[in-house]
């Protein structure tokens, strides 16, 4: 029996109302069957469990009932209790291809995914209607994904595609595996392949744009958006992809018209207004490019784009107050962001904001960041506010990271040198020149009192004398 969405509508009023009342209203099968889909597809699964009882209880022959408590046990990871059902179920109806598909999704469950394609595919040869199976080679190719059997799930996605050219999904999963495969070639004569028989398929023109910007081709890239955007002038997408192509080609203007299309089809995004600002920055717009990265902060203030942006754009300008008032603002907004606490560093080092700065450096460290250049910031910070031994220990860290590098070494040297501890400073510093003399100017800029102290000169111009 077939029912309308007002049968629908009519049973599930009925049903909530008997909740209520504790009485007992009797349903036929294909009612109790449809409530308990609304409810597993809305996620309520406790009024589900609920209807799979009072459902059993009128119904307990029902096999599709059953095959819903199958799936309810599946989500409650009670793999056990339904393979047990499933097995009494398969003595009922050996070719009942939705127990084969049940027990493939157990299967997959404990990751056994081998054994979930072997049961699927005997699921496909039990199948009446073999061009009606899309779900089905879905699931295979799902499986294969899970797998990392990427050849293979190309093979079942395409399945899918043939059996339902609507099914978008399908086309996505194809793709993903064709570029995780890096085969950008291959996916674009699939795609062309496709769109001769779906010219308008606005999502397949889309792809092959994309495809056709990650080989850098954007004159290609730039048409086949073209094509998204004829079959669907709506796409907010097609548009967003255009006006990347468009940056690269350098036609700014053009992208900025076709950004400022999806904030007049759909809600604003920070992604398109952070691309607007970028433009007109590029094109020498200040004052509208800052409008645009403000825009972009108010619209989602946790976008790190968008405040990387706004700081570097006054960094770029030397004016590090105004880039310090919104590296401030980002920290405050995510306190373990690296990237801010190295911009906040360096803006509070280039104001001559030491103790900031060597916070923000710190700050920097603790969240993972080690790059050299952070380390010796640091270190250079901390030899000019005078702490020595935390700059050497700082340094000893960093020596982890970077053994037998020159920068840290001389470093090291003068700072044993400062604090009298002399033997450990020629080590170091005897190791610094032989590493790399060009470097020997950091004793200089760093420690100019120890330019003239005879064991230092000694050991620096020794360097040049055996270089030459």
């Amino acid at each position: 029996m077939q029912y309308s969405h007002e049968d629908e509508n009519l049973s599930l009023t009925r049903f909530e109302s008997m909740l209520k009342t504790n009485d007992i209203l009797f349903f036929d099968s294909s009612e109790f069957e449809n409530i308990i889909h609304h409810y597993l597809e809305i996620g309520k699964t406790a009024l589900a469990k609920r209807a799979i009882k009072l459902g059993l209880e009128q119904h307990p022959s029902s096999v599709n009932l059953r095959l819903f408590k199958v799936e309810l046990l599946i989500i409650e990871n009670k793999f056990s209790d339904a393979n047990a059902i499933l097995e009494t179920l398969h003595n009922l109806e050996p070719a009942n291809e939705e127990i084969f598909i049940q027990k493939a999704n157990v299967l997959s469950k404990q990751d056994q995914h081998e054994k979930a394609i072997e049961t699927l595919l005997i699921a496909i040869r039990m199948s009446d209607t073999p061009d009606e199976d899309a779900d089905l080679y879905a699931l295979v190719g799902m499986e294969y994904l899970f797998l990392d059997k990427f050849d293979d799930a190309i093979v079942y996605f395409k399945k899918c595609l043939a059996s339902d050219v609507s099914d978008y999904s399908a086309l996505h999963n194809i793709i993903y595996c064709y570029d995780f495969l890096n085969k950008n070639e291959e996916a674009i004569e699939y795609l062309n392949g496709f769109l001769d028989r779906n010219p308008y398929c606005e999502l397949g023109w889309h792809q092959l744009g994309r495809q056709y910007f990650t080989l850098k081709k954007y004159k290609k890239a730039n048409a086949a958006f073209d094509f998204a955007i004829i079959s669907d002038d709506t796409f907010v997408g097609a548009y967003i992809e255009k006006g990347k192509v468009l940056e690269k080609l350098k036609a700014y203007e053009e992208a900025i018209e076709n950004y400022k299309i999806t904030l007049a089809l759909d809600e604003p995004t920070a992604f398109a207004l952070l691309r607007i600002g970028n433009c007109y920055e590029k094109l020498g717009e200040d004052d509208l490019a800052i409008q645009f990265y403000k825009k972009t902060v108010d619209e989602d203030a946790l976008l790190d784009k968008g405040w990387l942006a706004i700081t570097k754009f006054y960094m770029k300008r030397l004016n590090y107050q105004k880039a310090l008032y919104y590296i401030n603002k980002a920290v405050n907004v995510d306190c373990d962001n690296v990237l801010y606490w190295k911009l906040y560093a360096s803006i509070n080092k280039r104001l001559n904001f030491l103790e900031e700065a060597e916070r923000g450096y710190k700050r920097t460290l603790d969240l993972g960041n080690y790059e050299l250049d952070t380390w010796l910031n640091r270190a250079d910070v901390l030899i000019a506010l005078g702490e020595f031994e935390s700059a050497s220990f700082n340094l000893i860290q960093a020596s982890e990271f970077y053994p037998e590098n020159a920068e840290v070494e001389y470093r090291l040297g003068g700072l044993y040198f400062v604090m009298h501890m002399y033997d450990e400073g020629r080590f170091h510093l005897k190791n610094a020149v032989l590493l790399n003399r060009d470097y020997s100017f950091i004793i200089s800029e760093l420690f100019p009192k120890l330019t003239e102290k005879p064991m230092v000169k000694a050991i620096i111009s020794d360097s040049k004398k055996n270089s030459n």
